[in-house]
């Protein structure tokens, strides 16, 4: 703990690190801000079928990732999946598009030209989201509705798009005058950002009759420690690859014959494919929702939605998970780590 201590200050005795962690806080604390404010003409008090609905499924899971915003009609309600969204996009068009692959290969120009193209394409994704986010807001809460017509689509599909050109933004900003990975760090603020309220709806839980008292509590998070440090020792780990090279006499010294090593990451892929595969999962059951007022819908709606059932367990939501997830990892972990890995590679056989 002292030592922990030590380090905090030691940090913030670095005029530059200590300035690029409060822009990070100052960034963050105006996304958590924004995600509070409710779109023109929009009763927050009536949203509850909204919030409902966001409980689970893939609308949760968006829900989850823009930290309660969707379920709030806020500005920032769509968050900054569009982006994500927009840059796999690009990410698959760098391998089937030989102009892509251009780019990819021009080096520093070649990545601003893609980024650019990520923020129009992004864009065009928030345009295509923004009405179809207003219709299902109408259908679950009409009567959160104050005032409906020409004027509040417009103005709500321009401040939605807006909003998640903003955060793309602050996403950008945090990267480059923050600590780095802004658009994870949005990512991440929006999940634990229910966190405090879970603690305490746990609490209040376990202190009822029926509920295990304060030590099942107790035991819960340090379950939970135990599990984020796990998290962390999985992703810091790296596998040693050695390499040996061959010996090499110039005159009278010796050259080479050392032998070194490539860190390959043990998780380079991080938490994506889990997302993907889980998005991928959750599609069908959200699908089926529609067919649950139909007669004939009841059996398929029935299929997907009830995640216990041996129809379910027995189609491709529950098997298929893991190929899902194999394949999202083999993407991400070749996309984000191969060219790295490569010049690595290089710099060691040059030794």
């Amino acid at each position: 703990m002292k030592n922990l201590i030590t380090t905090l200050r030691n940090i913030f005795k670095i005029e530059d690190l200590r300035s690029r962690i409060l822009n990070t806080l100052g960034f963050l604390v105006i996304y958590r801000l924004g995600a509070h404010i409710v779109l023109p003409g929009v009763d927050p008090s009536g949203l509850a079928n909204l919030q409902a609905q966001s409980e689970g499924g893939i609308l949760g899971l968006i829900d989850m990732f823009a930290g309660g915003a969707f379920s709030q009609a806020s500005i920032f309600a769509l968050g900054i999946m569009p982006y994500i969204s927009a840059s796999i996009v690009v990410q698959l068009l760098g391998i089937a598009v030989p102009f892509f692959q251009k780019l990819q290969k021009e080096g520093e120009s070649g990545r601003k030209k893609m980024n650019q193209i990520t923020r129009w394409l992004t864009v065009l994704v928030t345009l295509g989201q923004a009405p179809g986010y207003i219709v299902n807001l109408k259908a679950q809460s009409p009567g959160a509705i104050l005032m409906d017509g020409t004027g509040f689509w417009f103005t709500s599909i321009l401040i939605l798009t807006a909003g998640t050109l903003f955060v793309m933004w602050l996403g950008e900003r945090i990267t480059e005058k923050g600590i780095g990975n802004g658009i994870s760090l949005i990512i991440m603020i929006g999940i634990i950002a229910r966190l405090p309220q879970s603690l305490r709806d746990e609490f209040m839980s376990r202190l009822n009759e029926q509920g295990g008292g304060l030590v099942i509590f107790l035991v819960e998070i340090v379950a939970l420690f135990a599990v984020v440090a796990s998290v962390i020792l999985l992703v810091q780990g790296t596998r040693r690859i050695p390499v040996q090279f061959a010996k090499k006499i110039v005159g009278n010294k010796q050259y080479g014959g050392v032998r070194q090593y490539i860190p390959l990451k043990v998780n380079a892929a991080g938490v994506m494919p889990i997302i993907f595969a889980q998005a991928i999962m959750f599609i069908p059951a959200t699908i089926a929702q529609f067919f649950l007022n139909l007669h004939r819908g009841k059996v398929f709606a029935g299929t997907f939605t009830d995640f216990t059932s041996f129809g379910y367990n027995i189609t491709f939501c529950n098997p298929d998970y893991s190929v899902y997830l194999f394949l999202y990892s083999h993407f991400c972990e070749s996309k984000s780590d191969g060219r790295r890995y490569e010049k690595e590679w290089r710099i060691y056989s040059r030794c």
